[in-house]
């Protein structure tokens, strides 16, 4: 059977290492040193996807968009050709979906549903793009531009560009014109509903809105993956996962004019590793609770990453109000110049026109460790640590942590209800964090995570 497996101790070591850290510092320093908190002894292990280089005769069945009409001039209309094609590949086992080289294709919104017969390759050679003009977008698909649903073992590859034309849709927004009205924007690429798939090699740029959103998928890999949107165009997330597990991205290079990773809630065992994000917002747990609803999010790693000119750097971000948690994240090996905040947690998060009211209740945020990070800070708070009052962030831990201000001017922590530790050298001083106190209680049990995984159904709500 194809799988995924991400087995991983992080949380597990995590609380352990901060329980530790209350009774015996100097105990807890020696179990930090222990290989099971490293993430290289992650074990992470990929089925055979299939695969298909072109020269093959005979193993696989080819189906060309070509062959059904599509005359790929980036002026014609391919959508038809492209949807007869797909029927045809989708039951056809071994069959690779080819979109040609050196060929520009028109395809207007349309959704590619599974299931499949089995080892489908989708080959994205060519460039796909969309209508650039939003007055003429289909009303029955506001939300979607190529949008892949119910596969399971299939694997996206190529050097093709799959291009949004979003120019006129950034123009259109309410956040580059505060005249235009707030509504939502397509994503160019979607995978929904979805399982063991893997994702390499492809270029998505100047999307609508989000360049490329996972969905209530499980078991996925994307790797050598390029997103690519202007700094200025809004809500262009670089690579959106939302309801999904065992995740995997590796080699990705992404520059956008929103977050370059957003990661909400519903999702678990997720796993990032050499990653480049510059410009953007950073590489984002959350929003989550927004209009007082339940999120949550658990085991993640990042490891090694290269941020530069970001808005944010590590950044978890929750509003007033909601509940649910953000628990067992570890950043690790992470480079930043000239970023903004290049490390912060903000429990009053408030993007909106109008001000947020305060609230007593939050999403609880514990066992976050950031460790060898480092870097220049475009702003005083090199890390920023705003907690609730009420539910404040617990079992914070810093390790080997240098960042410095860009001007040369002296770099500070900003702490607001935080409890945890530091060891190693940590610069500046997080002499602000306290004694953190046992978060067993945060703790909610299987029922309640079986029912809230089973309510989670939004794809993104995110203007």
């Amino acid at each position: 059977m194809t799988t995924l497996v991400f087995i991983s101790f992080l949380s597990l070591s995590l609380l352990l290492v901060c329980e530790y850290a209350e009774s015996n510092l100097s105990d807890s320093l020696n179990m930090l040193e222990d290989k099971s908190l490293k993430t290289e002894d992650d074990e992470i292990e990929f089925s055979d996807f299939p695969s298909w280089s072109g020269d093959e005769r005979g193993v696989r069945v080819l189906v060309n968009v070509d062959s059904f009409g599509a005359v790929g001039d980036g002026v014609s209309d391919d959508t038809k050709a492209f949807g007869d094609a797909w029927k045809e590949a989708c039951s056809t086992a071994t069959a690779v979906l080819l979109v040609p080289p050196d060929r520009t294709y028109l395809v207007n919104a349309t959704r590619f549903k599974g299931p499949c017969a089995e080892n489908l390759i989708i080959q994205i050679d060519g460039t796909i793009v969309a209508p650039d003009e939003p007055k003429n977008w289909d009303p029955k698909n506001p939300r979607i531009w190529l949008y892949f649903a119910n596969l399971k073992g299939v694997l996206f590859q190529g050097d093709g560009v799959i291009d949004g034309s979003g120019k006129k849709w950034w123009a259109a927004s309410c956040k580059k014109n505060k005249t235009n009205p707030c509504v939502g924007a397509p994503t160019a690429l979607t995978i929904d509903q979805s399982s063991n798939i893997e994702v390499k090699g492809i270029t998505v740029q100047n999307s609508q809105q989000m360049n490329f959103a996972i969905s209530r998928c499980e078991s996925v890999r994307i790797f050598d993956v390029v997103v690519s949107s202007p700094e200025d165009s809004p809500n262009t997330d670089g690579i959106h996962l939302t309801a999904s597990t065992n995740v995997v991205l590796q080699n990705c290079k992404i520059g956008t004019g929103d977050d370059c990773i957003s990661i909400v809630s519903g999702c678990s065992n997720i796993k990032m590793e050499s990653i480049y994000c510059g410009p953007g917002h950073g590489i984002s747990i959350g929003s989550l609770g927004k209009d007082n609803s339940t999120g949550f999010v658990t085991a993640v790693v990042l490891d090694t990453a290269f941020l530069i000119g970001t808005t944010n750097g590590l950044r978890i971000k929750t509003w007033q109000g909601g509940s649910g948690y953000v628990r067992a994240i570890r950043y690790q090996n992470v480079q930043m110049v000239d970023v903004a905040n290049p490390i912060i947690i903000d429990q009053f998060y408030c993007d909106s026109p109008k001000s947020c009211k305060n609230q007593t209740s939050a999403v609880e945020i514990s066992q976050i460790m950031f460790e060898d990070i480092s870097g220049t800070s475009k702003s005083q708070n090199a890390m920023k640590f705003a907690c609730s009052d009420t539910v404040p962030c617990n079992h914070i831990v810093l390790n080997n942590i240098y960042l410095k201000r860009s001007d040369g001017k002296a770099a500070q922590t900003f702490c607001n209800s935080v409890k945890g530790f530091k060891y190693g050298y940590v610069q500046p001083s997080a002499d602000c964090l306290t004694q953190s106190n046992n978060d067993s209680d945060s703790f909610i049990n299987t029922f309640q995570q079986d029912e809230l995984l089973k309510s989670h159904s939004l794809i993104h709500s995110e203007l």
